[in-house]
């Protein structure tokens, strides 16, 4: 089955049921997403010098909240 058949089956399909697809599609390319930075945020991953350097960076005061970020900056804003 080609790319264009599949198309064209889910295109005669009632709307909750392409909506059904549609939902399934997209928990997939979830799922990939998660599985991706898991591996890239543990211990062996190509990300995971940043979280040791954000790990430094919390225990050394050298982050705060959110939040307070946030209002640091509205309040730079002109």
């Amino acid at each position: 089955m080609t790319v264009e058949a599949i198309k064209a089956a889910i295109a005669e399909l009632p709307k909750d049921e392409r909506h059904s697809v549609a939902l399934w599609l997209n928990e997939l390319d979830y799922d990939a997403w998660d599985k991706e930075m898991l591996n890239d945020f543990s211990p062996g991953g190509r990300g995971y010098h940043l979280v040791e350097k954000v790990k430094r960076d919390i225990a050394d005061g050298k982050a705060r909240p959110m939040e307070e970020g946030f209002v640091a900056r509205r309040k730079s804003r002109p």
